[in-house]
């Protein structure tokens, strides 16, 4: 299992949600909300600069995806 990579930004993260086919629904302020239907998940990124590693693992488990494959979206 690979580490997650530190200090990505909300705008790599979201990018590599969308290649797994999660959509933006909504945005309001600093938090963005990608969903996907199929199977469904509902992930908040919250729009940082960098994000935390923490972070990324908690956005990661929602989305039901490993490092691994979510390192091969970036």
């Amino acid at each position: 299992m690979s580490r997650l990579p530190r200090g990505l930004s909300y705008q790599r993260v979201a990018a590599a949600l969308k290649r797994a086919r999660f959509s933006v629904r909504r945005r309001k302020g600093s938090h963005i909300v990608l969903r996907r239907d199929e199977p469904f998940a509902q992930v908040v990124v919250p729009a940082h600069r960098s994000l935390d590693t923490g972070t990324l693992a908690s956005i990661l488990a929602g989305a039901g995806m490993t490092p691994d494959e979510f390192l091969d979206l970036l």
